[in-house]
């Protein structure tokens, strides 16, 4: 059997020839008769170019046979000792996905990324998707529409007015309003409260729309913003703790009704612990979105009358760390009475926050390396320490405790030892309180108030702490108790274990009482690490050495691309008085 191949346009021609039959087996590393190629007995060559294929020997046929037979593509029986032709797979082909384990762990690792705090993908959609749809339907007011009432504050960014719509409302929930005029950080506190409402509304005053007001007088430029709440109510935690009755006034508050419970530690002790879960609550829910207030203190905790629970208020000072929102590397807002020793929510070394987008992918490394919501948690732990100490309470006994606990280093356990000697009743309580159940509410305060913030507790660790076991006035709902269990195991801290190992070996070989024998301490050098260095270990550290340089000169590029870029991007989408 002869096969010749003429290719068009002067091409090259090659032709199989029947090979002789051979007594001895084919040496071919392949299955199969050896093949003779050999150029056709009369080859048709119309262009002159071809001639170097066949000056070659046939050794270009002979790659291609011998690759066409060592992928297994098939040839005619002559060639083959076979009786059909052979495909290059035999298997049936699969219609679905192929798991494997590295391809399940990158999955796995991408989603966790994704969703990991303050959230890559929740954001964008939030961003892109929410954003757009809400201020569709947001309800849009007019100057004209209100009626000024009762001022029921002034602060630093702005006058909060009680007031009430000209016309009647439709229904009782749409009746009194709070109105604050803002000029200073009032669009970032729009930004804010827009974010807060679509993702953890709960945890802050019901927001509603937002008027601005443009001047181009010569007397008066700028902007002039009209924030519009729902009315939650008109005490804050400052104005409750400062009432003679506190705590016990909370408790009607809270439940409506007063509890069977005899006044005492036991009762005291089950209404503070209520109020501390509904602030962390608020808290876990602005630092799961990316959200760091910066200016918690007992002023900004607003008790709602009709979800009665206390929300968060006040968001001029927020940072929006998911997008990069009022947020500057080398300045800070704070009231310097609850600030956290830092003052900076991030190291002043972070560059500024790139485009929206990229600032939303690398939101997870920054906020892991800086653990910013750890700021918000020191005031918390001032104000835990305020209702469980009166005389703590007012500002200058406040900025007393703070010079005090900075002459101990921060450190609570060393401000306890130098006060409780010599304290006053109230002091004493105060001891008392947090020491029942074994000493759970002072081992949650000193877990809140430290020097570092890395060695802080979060709000998800601290609703995990043993503190809020038991039910208390409000108890927690199956699904909040199934969420915290998760973060049980990993909120652990060990700085107390290590503090006294190292006291015991302080006083070892010494005339003080305690520290490790002999015996022990020699055991303590023989001891050998459970892991010793590896390789892969190694390895894993050089990545992870390389992963902190290059995300180190990304964010240094970025910044030096967008010094220039000052422009508030996202304040277009507030709405203008026409």
């Amino acid at each position: 059997m002869s096969l010749t191949a003429i290719a068009p346009g002067g091409g090259a021609s090659i032709g199989l020839i029947n090979p002789q039959p051979r007594q001895s087996r084919p040496t071919t590393p392949f299955l199969g008769r050896r093949l003779s190629l050999k150029p056709a007995s009369k080859p048709i060559i119309s262009n002159p170019r071809t001639l170097a294929v066949w000056a070659s020997g046939g050794e270009l046929v002979d790659v291609v046979r011998n690759l066409f037979l060592g992928v297994g593509v098939g040839l005619p029986c002559t060639v083959m000792e076979c009786g059909d032709i052979i495909y290059r797979s035999t298997l049936p082909k699969s219609n679905g996905l192929t798991l494997t384990t590295p391809g399940v762990l990158l999955a796995v690792g991408a989603l966790s990324y994704l969703w990991a705090t303050p959230g890559v993908a929740p954001g964008f959609f939030d961003m892109f998707v929410l954003a757009f749809v809400e201020r569709l339907f947001r309800p849009t007011y007019r100057k004209d529409d209100f009626v000024l009432g009762k001022k029921l504050g002034e602060g630093a960014f702005g006058v909060v007015y009680r007031v009430s719509l000209a016309k009647k409302p439709s229904s009782k929930k749409d009746g009194d309003l709070v109105l604050k005029k803002a000029t200073e950080y009032g669009a970032v506190e729009i930004w804010m409260n827009e974010r807060v409402r679509r993702a953890c509304a709960n945890s802050c005053a019901d927001f509603l729309s937002v008027i601005m007001k443009i001047f181009q007088s010569s007397s008066k430029k700028g902007a002039e913003y009209w924030l519009i709440w729902r009315f939650e109510g008109e005490d804050t935690l400052a104005d409750l703790t400062q009432r003679k009755e506190f705590p016990y006034n909370v408790e009607t508050m809270i439940l409506g009704e007063v509890q069977e419970l005899p006044k005492g530690l036991e009762r005291e002790n089950a209404i503070i612990q209520t109020i501390m879960r509904q602030l962390l609550f608020a808290l876990d829910g602005l630092h799961s979105t990316g959200i760091v207030h910066r200016d918690i203190k007992p002023q900004n905790v607003i008790f709602s009358e009709g979800s009665r629970t206390f929300k968060i208020i006040d968001l001029g000072a927020a940072a929006d760390l998911r997008v990069g929102i009022n947020y500057v590397p080398k300045e800070f807002l704070l009231d310097p009475r609850y600030a956290a020793p830092e003052q900076y929510i991030m190291s002043t070394q972070t560059p500024s926050a790139p485009s929206a987008p990229m600032a939303a992918a690398l939101s997870p490394v920054l906020w892991q390396l800086n653990l910013p919501d750890r700021f918000d948690i020191y005031s918390a732990g001032l104000i835990f320490l305020q209702m469980a100490f009166p005389s703590i309470r007012s500002d200058s006994s406040l900025i007393q405790f703070k010079r005090q606990l900075k002459r101990c280093e921060y450190d609570l356990n060393e401000w306890r030892k130098s006060v409780e000697p010599r304290a006053s009743p109230d002091l004493r309580r105060g001891f008392e309180l947090l020491d029942l159940d074994g000493g759970v509410g002072w081992e949650l305060l000193t877990s809140m108030v430290r020097y570092k913030a890395r060695q802080r507790i979060s709000a998800k660790g601290a609703l995990a702490h043993p503190y809020f076991d038991r039910e208390g006035i409000l108890a927690l709902s199956v699904m909040q108790k199934l969420r915290l269990q998760l973060f049980r195991a990993t909120q652990q801290d060990y700085g107390e274990a290590v503090s006294w190992i190292i006291q015991l070996m302080a006083k070892s070989g010494t005339k003080k009482d305690g520290g490790f024998t002999e015996g022990q301490l020699q055991e303590l050098r023989e001891m050998e690490p459970k892991k010793k260095a590896t390789v892969g270990r190694n390895a894993l550290a050089s990545v992870l050495r390389l992963q902190r340089k290059i995300i180190k000169t990304v964010n240094e590029s970025v910044d030096e691309l967008n010094v220039r870029r000052k422009s508030f991007w996202w304040s277009r989408w507030i709405p203008r008085e026409e």
